[in-house]
């Protein structure tokens, strides 16, 4: 589909093969080449998104009752190539929200920030390769967004502001970085870079057309205040992971493992997780249905008082791993998430979840979908969280224009019945309508 051409990360698209097209408004909007020697070209583009996102009893609270929010985002970018060497990328985003009895959130609302503002420069001469140096304030989107990702579900978009060096060939790309994930608030430029690096690493993504592709890579990362069952305290956490996917014809596989180690206050750190991801196209059938079943195991505390965690740290996750809405983290929890998707035709999209989840460990609580601790949970000797019920459609109207829908059903199990005496089943409705250009 011509949709496909916008990119998660915006500053990935390419538009230089519009060079040598017609040149219309769009055209020029998308490539002008302002000079040929030394060449300069600019590139600009944007979106607006907008939902209405309808919550009841959303944290699992009786008579908490009906809550709804109008969420916005408005954002402008601009890409400017000096030469085969230099590139410099600026993008505005606004993120307002209306409606909600709540406090506002800042993954809701952040009235107006820089979302990108970056110097990029290549080192290499041959043109196969490069070595590029990018300095500034950037979004990241890694593997499958399980530990850092840009979170798109949120209005408010996560980004961090460093260096990152990139060795990129056709087959393989390896980055380095050096990170600090800044403070954000919900006014105008009002956001708060920090000066000490919060988040590092290096990330591989080797792609073999015949036997797969893979991502090896570490990830380390600091908090001075983090919260688990067993308190609060400074975190350093180091985090060795490998991912394998693949998608034949039919088949299609996402295999993922990480183990973490550290310090936590004066705990020694040792968490994991595995995700498994299987799925089958039946592409002889009418609207090509896609049957997949995912499963994840993710650690968590065994004992607070033996001076070790044991719960993981998804550190930067998307979060939509487990609903529109989740309500559940990627910490200390089993999961087992069949789903059915329909293709009626190239532009719609339908898809059937199932989620169902249990605590790894009994004596640790359950967490937030940033990672952040939510309920403790030494107190119940219930595995059984709960039941996640979806449905959602997705239709492409052009190449510009797309409208979404999302049903979610939280029906609470025995641990959540047994720690929230006046407890209920969660619903959450959205539809989103989405322009980029």
């Amino acid at each position: 589909m011509q949709a496909q051409h916008f990119m998660l990360l915006r500053f990935e698209e390419d538009y230089h093969h519009l060079s040598d097209s017609t040149r219309s408004f769009y055209n020029r909007l998308k490539y002008s080449q302002l000079s040929s020697n030394p060449a300069l070209s600019f590139s600009f583009g944007g979106e607006i998104r907008s939902e209405w996102a309808v919550k009841v009893d959303e944290n699992w609270i009786a008579n908490e009752g009906f809550n709804h929010s109008f969420l916005n985002r408005y954002s402008l970018h601009a890409g400017v190539n000096y030469g085969k060497k230099y590139r410099l990328f600026v993008q505005l985003n606004s993120s307002l929200e209306n409606g909600s009895r709540n406090a506002v959130s800042t993954t809701d609302e952040d009235k107006l920030n820089v979302q990108n503002l970056f110097l990029d420069y290549d080192f290499s001469s041959a043109p196969a390769l490069k070595l590029l140096l990018r300095i500034g304030r950037q979004e990241l989107d890694y593997g499958s967004g399980r530990l850092v990702s840009v979170k798109d579900g949120n209005n408010s978009r996560q980004y961090f502001t460093g260096l990152k060096l990139s060795y990129i060939k056709s087959r393989l790309k390896i980055d380095a970085f050096v990170l600090a994930a800044d403070k954000t608030h919900p006014g105008l430029f009002d956001n708060k870079t920090k000066i000490q690096g919060n988040l590092w690493g290096v990330y591989s993504d080797v792609r073999l057309a015949e036997t797969g592709n893979f991502n090896i890579y570490y990830l380390g990362a600091m908090r001075e205040q983090s919260q688990f069952e067993s308190g609060m305290g400074r975190e350093l956490r180091h985090t060795l992971a490998i991912r394998y996917w693949k998608e034949s014809n039919r088949f299609r596989y996402n295999l993922e493992t990480a183990y973490q180690f550290g310090k936590f206050g004066q705990n020694e750190i040792s968490a994991w997780t595995m995700a498994i991801e299987l799925g089958y196209v039946f592409k002889q059938l009418k609207f090509k249905p896609t049957l997949s079943l995912r499963n994840d195991y993710i650690s968590g505390d065994k004992n607070i008082l033996d001076k070790k965690l044991n719960s993981f740290n998804p550190l930067y996750p998307k979060g939509g791993y487990f609903g529109f809405n989740p309500l559940i983290g990627p910490s200390n929890l089993i999961d087992v998430h069949p789903f059915l998707t329909l293709h009626p035709s190239e532009k719609l999209l339908f898809q059937v979840d199932l989620v169902y989840n249990w605590r790894y460990s009994l004596q640790d609580g359950i967490f937030h979908p940033s990672g952040s601790f939510n309920i403790g949970g030494s107190s119940s000797p219930a595995r059984y969280i709960g039941t996640t019920y979806l449905w959602s459609a997705d239709y492409q109207i052009n190449k510009y224009l797309s409208i979404s829908f999302g049903y979610q059903f939280y029906r609470v199990g025995r641990f959540l019945r047994d720690v929230i005496p006046n407890s209920a089943n969660s619903k959450f409705f959205n539809t989103q309508l989405s322009f980029k250009f």
